[in-house]
């Protein structure tokens, strides 16, 4: 969260401060004596909670929470006073709290837990990105991660077409082993591959990408971003991006270019 303290009496902006702080030490705190300052300040970042006082010299509190959500309407406002006189005028205003001077932790973290307008957690970015518009290929950190092993590359893809349904070791054989029958020999070539596919992605740090039990694995689809996965959930950027060409360096993938291309048209 990003949190801006206002009060032009220093002495009691370092008591709010210090009360934030200790209600919440791993967020953003920004504070600002003056109050045009702050308002400045809001222009250029988002806000997402602002700790006002109420009777400043330059500027109202009121005043101030006023152009704040004018700036934008999801900031938090709570009014930290030595005054009771302006509960209506603030409550009016539908804000997120009110605190009567000394500010302490409890009171901070009380109104906290009442925000109207609760910021939205961010979510970090996911390391692993799959291409699949074109020929398949794998990112991890915006980096291309190179599978020297043909095959395993293979398996990855198709387990991201499968998009986390899982598939057993029979189903590999008969998908990337097409023309050959399922025997006691292709199972082990499957399990081998099954084994260089973890090993690479093991020695890469994204192992927790795949699911693994006895005789089953699966892509875990909430690890990775997929332009494919993108373009069925309607993401504008990944329908464009759509030329009929899906998973090119693969036969199997034939069906779902189909799917896709029906899909693109009735787009239209």
């Amino acid at each position: 969260m990003n949190i801006i303290a206002v009060d032009d009496e220093r002495p009691a902006l370092r008591c709010l401060a210090k009360a934030i702080e200790d209600a919440v030490p791993n967020e953003t705190l920004t504070c600002f004596s003056v109050a045009k300052e702050a308002l400045d300040y809001a222009k250029g970042a988002t806000v997402d909670i602002a700790f006002l006082d109420i009777k400043m010299f330059d500027m109202s509190g009121l005043e101030l929470a006023l152009q704040l959500k004018q700036i934008n309407p999801a900031t938090n406002i709570i009014f930290v006073t030595a005054y009771s006189d302006y509960m209506g005028n603030a409550l009016s205003m539908h804000v997120s709290g009110y605190i009567m001077k000394p500010a302490t932790k409890e009171a901070v973290q009380t109104e906290l837990e009442n925000l109207r307008h609760p910021p939205k957690p961010i979510t970090p970015p996911k390391r692993v990105r799959m291409k699949c518009f074109g020929a398949f290929e794998v990112f991890i950190d915006g980096e291309p991660f190179v599978l020297n092993r043909s095959r395993s590359k293979e398996l990855l893809a198709y387990l991201v077409d499968r998009r986390g349904e899982g598939v057993s070791i029979a189903e590999i054989g008969s998908v990337l082993w097409e023309e050959q029958s399922y025997t006691r020999s292709l199972q082990k070539q499957v399990q081998t591959v099954v084994s260089l596919l973890m090993k690479a992605l093991r020695e890469a740090g994204i192992d927790d990408i795949i699911i693994k039990r006895r005789n089953y694995i699966a892509l875990d689809v909430s690890k990775v971003e997929c332009d494919y996965y993108d373009f069925l959930n309607g993401d504008t950027t990944s329908l464009n991006s759509f030329f009929c060409e899906y998973m090119s360096n693969y036969s199997w993938a034939e069906i779902t270019t189909a799917q896709l291309f029906y899909m693109r048209l009735q787009e239209k």
